[in-house]
């Protein structure tokens, strides 16, 4: 038998040719604290059920990484979407769809159907016989008229509209025994990796529980985020209302012309939901802080003008206030074990000068606000001074907003909180949700090359400490919040796409941040692209792209 020689951690071993990775991962299984999920073969991510043809250096991915812990979420979907067919009984009604996530779980609806605890339970005792069962997923490259066929049969439309755009002439098609599907990125070789999963019902639907990455051989079910779940809604029944569920829905609304007409409509809803949050405001007469937090790239700024805007209209007379202005003096900055700064932490800010401040304006007391000067890393008393009026409120935007810690001398009744992130309810197709990080991600990619001179290269090598942050100094108090607020426009995605695009084909192969671009600039690819010059001039989206009448 002809073989081949593999290097792992530096020692050459022989297989013989056509071994999968998964045969060879299994013999380094017991070296790695969590389960191999994927291979890295000569600098090419490869998955499990992939024969071995040549000679070559191999490494290997595990749950723990971002790359493994999709793998193991993509194929613990492909399970869900069978357990529910076999369940229904009917492939061409059971029309399963990834909504969005909520915690460490995946929402997801049936087409027609309104799931209670009897059914959940039902599936989830499918999920279990089809994990015990080993199952293989089998891949395999279809013609793209051939691979549109197949999805015809399955009754899975929303595939088709997508392959509609799809320039590349072949797919990859994985199948579950009778289950063809398609997936954005990579799956694991069987059903026996996902032995760690719960399933309940949630609002008439499906709510999946996986292991996080942070702890992959643990499930953890997370606190109920009722708040968090009707802000998705929402933003999920804008698109619905709009004809907009999918990829291929907004593609098509593209290429027919009516980009326009649906970008004003998308502006419209966030305008009106801006105005119903300051009448909500207004009608709170004790309000003197209206305190925004959200994690990077949610909008605040965009947002905290057009709130102020509207509150405005209620005759009341809003004041901007960063709570990065009271960050400590650069030399009194904690330090990461790294020996970085850490400026997400509470403590990096001055948080007794700001209680003081604000108490002394809660007074009526002329109160001279500081500034902080980020080129020194000084905090500067420059003359700027400020007495709250009777109309006048402050509207106060960082991310320790929600935070009780940061405002304990205030009164509860004069505080009115307001949560803000990006949450991205637009779907590839129904079993491939866009992940709310990517979405910021890709929006911090073109605003930081724009406004800061960064490269796409050094956003990203950043991007894992600044979720770190959010999830230690926001996420936590985000049901705390009185109202939410969901920054993302649908159409965003196809804007961004070409300031993105350049910005991610400038990193290199050789460099650790080129599987992120590559995943990226694929993903991109399923977009058509629209003009910015479409957007009104205080959108939300042109805090990132530019062209906004605000300062942001």
């Amino acid at each position: 038998m002809p073989v081949v020689n593999v290097t792992i951690n530096g020692v050459t071993k022989e297989y013989e040719k056509g071994t999968t990775f998964e045969e060879i991962a299994k013999a380094y299984q017991s070296e790695h604290k969590y389960r191999i999920a994927a291979v890295i073969f000569n600098g090419k991510i490869r998955e499990l059920m992939k024969p071995v043809k040549k000679d070559g250096e191999l490494s290997f991915v595990t749950f723990a990484n971002s790359i493994g812990f999709e793998t193991m979420r993509r194929t613990a979907i492909m399970i869900l979407i069978k357990a529910v067919r076999d369940v229904i009984g009917s492939k061409d009604q059971a029309i399963t769809k990834v909504e969005f996530t909520i915690g460490n779980g995946y929402f997801c609806t049936i087409k027609g159907v309104k799931a209670d605890n009897e059914l959940a339970q039902k599936i989830s005792e499918r999920f279990a016989q089809l994990v015990e069962k080993q199952i293989p997923i089998i891949k395999k490259v279809y013609p793209l008229d051939e691979a549109i066929e197949i999805f015809k049969k399955q009754g899975m439309e929303d595939k088709v509209a997508l392959l509609k755009y799809r320039r590349s002439s072949e797919i990859n098609i994985y199948r579950l025994d009778d289950l063809y599907d398609y997936f954005f990125g990579y799956m694991l070789p069987n059903t026996s990796y996902i032995d760690k999963f719960k399933i309940e019902e949630l609002h008439g639907g499906i709510y999946l529980t996986l292991p996080t990455k942070a702890e992959p051989d643990k499930l953890i079910v997370s606190e109920p985020r009722e708040k968090l779940f009707k802000t998705m809604m929402l933003s999920s029944d804008w698109g619905s209302m709009m004809g907009i569920d999918n990829v291929g829905d907004l593609n098509n609304m593209v290429c027919a012309g009516r980009i326009n007409e649906m970008i004003l409509v998308q502006e419209a809803l966030q305008e009106s939901r801006i105005a119903d949050i300051a009448r909500k405001i207004f009608k709170r007469v004790d309000v003197k802080f209206v305190m925004i937090a959200g994690p990077s790239s949610s909008g605040k700024t965009s947002f905290a003008n057009r709130l102020s805007i509207q509150l405005r209209t209620y005759g009341l007379t809003p004041h901007p206030i960063s709570l990065d202005n009271y960050f400590v003096n650069r030399e009194d900055t904690p330090l990461n074990e790294d020996g970085s700064y850490n400026f997400e932490c509470l403590e990096a800010l001055d948080v007794e000068r700001f209680n003081q401040d604000m108490t002394r304006l809660l007074n009526g007391e002329r109160v001279e606000m500081p500034e902080f000067n980020f080129v020194t890393g000084k905090r500067e008393m420059n003359g700027e001074y400020l007495q709250l009026g009777k109309n006048d409120v402050l509207v106060i935007e960082g991310i320790h907003g929600l935070n009780e810690k940061m405002s304990y001398a205030l009164p509860a009744e004069s505080k009115f909180k307001i949560y803000i992130s990006a949450l991205t309810t637009l779907s590839i197709d129904n079993h491939n949700r866009i992940a709310t990080t990517d979405g910021r991600l890709l929006r911090r990619i073109v605003r930081d090359a724009r406004t800061r001179g960064a490269s796409a290269k050094k956003t990203i090598s950043m991007w894992g400490s600044v979720r770190a942050g959010e999830e230690a100094n926001i996420f936590p108090f985000q049901e705390d919040a009185d109202e939410m607020f969901n920054s993302v426009q649908i159409y965003e995605l196809a804007v961004i796409k070409p300031y993105a695009e350049p910005l991610l084909f400038s990193i290199g192969k050789d460099e650790p941040e080129y599987y992120e671009a590559k995943r990226l600039l694929k993903f991109l690819d399923y977009f058509v692209s629209v003009d910015s010059s479409m957007l009104p001039r205080n959108s939300i989206c042109r805090e990132f792209v530019g062209g906004s009448c605000f300062k942001v």
